[in-house]
């Protein structure tokens, strides 16, 4: 993972100078005036952990899995939302753990945290470390390790009878559907992140793929799990649905290591699809599409993959990032509204589902644009973060945000979201680009995906954070949820409590106080504060 942006270095690519061009005219993007700080020349102050922790630690793990020098700790540094890369590009490295300790198993969890516990020494959990909420930033510490669980990277059993899977939480994406895939198997979860997220992270932070209208949700996979908290571990889910009281399941997901480390996860897995197939269609506005969408969701057939750019999204590309600046791909002010469908499973399924599909979309007012837009959008779907790099380096604001509700409150969350980000981020002659997509659908509601796109400015971090709060003041007076998939973090922690209300902030402080009564589980993360502190 590329330590100052996303993922593989090689993939990384300039943009092409047409679009950088468009973004000067447009939004009045300057390059910027220092170039990033290279990794040779980062400092972090010095571990605050004293030689007998490191040793301790050391003893648990092994010698070579506790690491302080300067590039681990780097490399740990928060996560990978663009006020994170825009801090480290620029040198700011408070942040950093003191050390990364690389546990091998369950039980050498549960003894760095019993340690830790001990020592007072925080523990902020670290998979894949795509966090875009401020996850791994923990908040109050003195000092602080990053648990990097890639040790624990193995299939440890499938069993076909029950179509389950064990799975541990330092696997990542691509090698666990690799591992499936042997075996004639899917988990069917690929979100924006997929290249370099872990299990134990989707597990964390209740991932929604982007086929999740087939597969479900993460936590919708997930049947049982192990964790491991400083008082003890919890072994969690002993058949698919119980009535016996609370599903304590549900309470480890979604926690983002604030109740304990994930060790394990039991996950339903399908047969692996023999067929998959994409199209694109076109809608006159968002509004006619998204009632397309609502029928498919209610109604049937549903694809696995369902999702819709708004006017603006469609007109830029973003729907299909690879073509994003390329040599004939102008802006189309008549696009309308891009629809990517995808289907997956057998010949005969896949075919009578696009079929059943393609009648209520063509009822619904939809114009058929064939494989094309649907094939583009599938090949480019892991591609946006890169494009927000090449953004950063040429000195222009890329940021995404996301939220749900129910399908009555869509509309007015939509106009709301857009509402504040646009007023915020105004300024100095220019407007941002405000593009948004459903992502997720479900009978109910759909979740709603916005990318921001505007000038840096002489202050982009602070300029993002008064729009990301008035976003967040919309999307909670519009009825929508601080997050559908993102998660918490810090970033989102005010408006959480908010959300469930006093007394849901301290059952959730409750909890906390018996697992982690020490407070050193990603202090800061996820838990409101009493109202004293």
């Amino acid at each position: 993972m590329l330590w100052s942006g996303w993922g593989d270095p090689a993939r990384a690519a300039p943009l092409p100078e047409p679009m950088v061009g468009l973004l000067r005219d447009l939004l009045g993007v300057r390059p910027a005036e220092a170039p990033p700080v290279g990794l040779a020349g980062l400092k972090v102050a010095a571990p605050r952990l004293a030689g007998a922790d490191l040793t301790a630690l050391a003893g648990i793990v092994g010698d070579g899995n506790v690491r302080a020098d300067t590039e681990s700790r780097i490399r740990h540094t928060r996560g990978k939302s663009t006020p994170d890369l825009l801090r480290i590009r620029a040198g700011e490295t408070s942040d950093a753990p003191d050390a990364v300790v690389l546990p091998g198993s369950h039980d050498e969890v549960l003894a760095v945290l019993r340690l830790c516990a001990a020592k007072r020494i925080a523990v902020v959990p670290f998979g894949g470390g795509t966090s875009v909420v401020g996850g791994l930033a923990p908040r109050g510490v003195d000092a602080f390790v990053a648990l990097d669980l890639r040790r624990m990277d193995r299939l440890v059993e499938i069993d076909e009878v029950s179509r389950t899977a064990v799975l541990q939480p330092g696997l990542r994406a691509p090698a666990a559907e690799a591992l499936l895939a042997e075996r004639g198997y899917t988990l069917g979860h690929f979100p924006q992140s997929f290249e370099w997220a872990s299990i134990g992270g989707f597990a964390a932070a209740r991932s929604s793929g982007q086929a999740s209208a087939g597969y479900g949700r993460f936590d919708d996979m997930v049947v049982g799990l192990t964790a491991a908290t400083p008082e003890g571990p919890l072994d969690l889910g002993r058949a698919p649905k119980s009535a016996a009281g609370p599903d304590l399941r549900q309470l480890v997901l979604g926690s983002e290591g604030a109740f304990g480390v994930i060790t394990s996860v039991r996950v339903r897995i399908q047969p692996a699809p023999a067929a998959r197939e994409y199209e694109g269609w076109r809608f006159a506005s968002f509004d006619r599409g998204a009632a397309a969408l609502r029928r498919l969701a209610q109604d049937g057939p549903l694809p696995a993959v369902l999702r819709l750019s708004d006017e603006a999204e469609t007109m830029i590309g973003l729907a299909d990032p690879a073509a994003l600046g390329a040599p004939g791909a102008a802006p189309r002010p008549d696009a309308g509204c891009l629809a990517v469908l995808g289907f997956e499973g057998t010949p005969e399924n896949v075919a009578a589902r696009r079929a059943g599909a393609a009648e209520v979309l063509r009822e619904a007012g939809g114009e058929p644009l064939g494989a094309g837009p649907g094939e583009k959008w599938e090949h480019g779907r892991f591609n946006a973060p890169y494009l927000r790099d090449s953004l950063l380096d040429v000195g222009a604001f890329a940021e995404t945000l996301e939220t749900a509700a129910f399908w009555s409150d869509v509309p007015r969350l939509y106009e709301a979201v857009r509402r504040a980000l646009t007023e915020t981020l105004s300024g100095a002659g220019t407007s941002p680009l405000v593009m948004c997509h459903i992502s997720h659908v479900y009978p109910s509601g759909a979740s709603l995906y916005f990318t921001v796109v505007s000038a840096q400015g002489e202050d982009p971090v602070e300029h993002w954070e008064q729009a990301k709060r008035a976003a967040s003041d919309a999307i909670a007076g519009a009825g929508g949820t601080i997050s559908h998939h993102h998660g918490v973090g810090t970033d989102h922690r005010d408006w959480y409590a908010a959300e469930i209300g006093p007394l849901g902030a301290a059952v959730l402080r409750a909890v906390k106080d018996r697992v982690d009564p020490a407070g050193i589980l990603n202090p800061g993360v996820l838990v409101p504060p009493a109202p004293e502190e």
